[in-house]
């Protein structure tokens, strides 16, 4: 019993030391995600959207609809919408467990689509679910943002 009580106050006190690194290196993670899955759709790379969401992936686009990784992919692959611009930024992570994150941020996107130029911002909200091969999107909603007001003369 004497050497399990220092043994327990020791472990305690290293505890919140690895979870803090834990944590690092799941931000460092988690953001590398959601900077390559801007980088995909930049690229219209649908191959990798369909590689690295996850199979339930679904996501409520501002307007409502509701679509599935299949839908993403088919969409990249058609070519319909090219992105000149496709950034997050702002992101900020909260943790629930070990297991799943949520990123919230602003998407700024520009580009063309079925012939008419686009540009935007949405806020977004990404969940996040460690898996056997790390962490791995399975929901995503965006919101539009309004259009910044004109600046008067």
């Amino acid at each position: 019993m004497r050497l399990l009580l220092p043994l327990s106050i020791a472990l305690g006190l290293f505890a919140p030391t690895a979870v803090a690194a834990d944590r690092s290196a799941d931000e460092r993670a988690i953001l590398q995600l959601e900077r390559e899955i801007c980088a995909a759709y930049e690229a219209e790379d649908a191959a990798w959207i369909g590689e690295h969401l996850d199979p339930e992936f679904t996501l409520t686009a501002s307007n409502g609809k509701i679509t599935t990784r299949a839908d993403e992919v088919a969409e990249l692959a058609k070519g319909v919408t090219t992105y000149e611009v496709f950034r997050n930024h702002g992101t900020r992570l909260r943790y629930y467990g070990n297991d799943t994150a949520i990123a919230l941020g602003i998407t700024t996107v520009k580009g063309v689509s079925e012939g008419q130029a686009f540009a935007a911002d949405f806020q977004f909200t990404d969940t996040y679910v460690r898996g056997p091969k790390g962490w791995v999107m399975v929901a995503s909603h965006a919101s539009r943002l309004p259009a910044p007001a004109a600046a008067k003369p």
